[in-house]
């Protein structure tokens, strides 16, 4: 594999990387940039367009566990603890606090109904910004934006959250399960989930973002099953024949996210069940055949990499320009053909700065960090 087509996400790693799940990774994130831009029209989950977007984040979660379990289990001879969790920071980190220093920038033209920015002081602005850019949940009486967030400034910080949970957990007790032990871990979180989406208060698992119970709840249950599922895969992965996964993987991402709520306010089992089904066996699936594949397409490779490099940070700058999106929509009551110009500078600036993000900033901070932190580079 040439320099040129090594994604970014594989910076610091020797060993070869999945190009295939770097592409679907990235249509995952898109997806998830339309999911947010659509809430501006919904007045709940139930007519969301996009509708199933959020489960972006459970594919996220698989393929942080996959990949983790791929580039790590076998250098826990020469590898402590302490160096794993300076590598998952340098690896996660910048990204986390340019997400919050661009919500802080972006915050007073944000205003609108929903929210009144201007209550807010410069002093409330810079201890939530901290707070945000040292992952620290928001508690109620620094929630300066009023919506319940764990992170105002930059709602998915959240899910790095659980991610860091995520990797703590694998350092110090996970990645010490046998297989067999941590099939039954992935079938135990599995089922707790599967109630929760079936049985559950909200017959889905959009969950995650604040500090309520049932989000902590099902914030860890998302976390717990899915990034364990992925390190389980990449135990027994046995790579099998496949062609076209990125392409027929990514349709299927985008068409997952894009159903309509199944069984509305009457029947929210059948939604549960139907998230249940795109956690526990698509997503699964669509990561093992992904790993599977060895494409040579040059075409397909570099469209891998190029998504495989924005995804991160593209997940991590776009949700800034969804507060003022929205704000713009409430304030000039528009309706989304009105406003399509302004949702297509959106996700294509989005694009742009998380390019510009990755190369300006987090590829260098990266490399510094790897030089001041690490002992050796492997």
């Amino acid at each position: 594999m040439s320099e040129n087509e090594i994604s970014a996400a594989a910076f610091g790693d020797t060993k070869p990387h999945y190009r295939i799940l770097d592409g679907l990774r990235g249509v995952a994130a898109l997806t998830v940039v339309c999911f947010h831009l659509f809430e501006a029209y919904a007045t709940s989950h139930l007519d969301q367009k996009i509708n199933h977007g959020y489960l972006a984040v459970d594919f996220f979660f698989i393929l942080s566990g996959f990949v983790v379990g791929y580039a790590y289990d076998d250098r826990w001879k020469t590898m402590t603890i302490k160096e794993f969790l300076k590598r998952r920071f340098i690896r996660l980190h910048p990204m986390v606090v340019m997400g919050a220093v661009i919500g802080a920038v972006m915050f007073y033209f944000q205003g609108c109904a929903a929210w009144d920015v201007s209550k807010v002081s410069i002093t409330m602005l810079l201890v939530a910004t901290l707070i945000n850019a040292c992952l620290i949940p928001a508690t109620p009486g620094f929630e300066i934006r009023g919506l319940g967030e764990m992170y105002p400034l930059n709602g998915p910080s959240w899910s790095l959250f659980f991610e860091y949970v995520g990797n703590i957990l694998y350092a110090f007790f996970i990645r010490r399960l046998p297989t067999k032990a941590l099939s039954v871990l992935v079938l135990l979180a599995g089922c707790g989930l599967a109630v929760f989406a079936i049985w559950g208060p909200l017959g889905d698992i959009c969950v995650g973002f604040s500090l309520t119970p049932e989000n902590m709840i099902g914030g860890a249950l998302r976390l717990l099953f899915s990034f364990s599922a992925g390190l389980l895969l990449s135990r027994i992965f046995r790579p099998v024949k496949v062609k076209g996964v990125f392409w027929i993987g990514g349709l299927f991402i985008i068409i997952l996210s894009a159903v309509p709520r199944i069984g509305g306010s009457e029947n929210l089992w059948m939604n549960g069940l139907y998230e249940t089904i795109c956690f526990a066996v698509v997503f699964p699936l669509l990561v093992y055949l992904g790993a599977s594949e060895r494409t040579t397409n040059k075409v397909t490779i570099r469209v891998c990499k190029f998504l495989g490099d924005i995804s991160y940070p593209l997940y991590m700058v776009h949700y800034p320009f969804i507060y003022l999106y929205y704000a713009w929509v409430k304030n000039e009551h528009l309706t989304f053909t009105q406003s399509l110009p302004g949702a297509i500078a959106l996700v294509t600036g989005s694009v742009i700065l998380a390019y510009l993000c990755l190369k300006l900033y987090d590829e260098p901070v990266r490399r510094f960090l790897t030089k001041r932190l690490l002992r050796v580079r492997k």
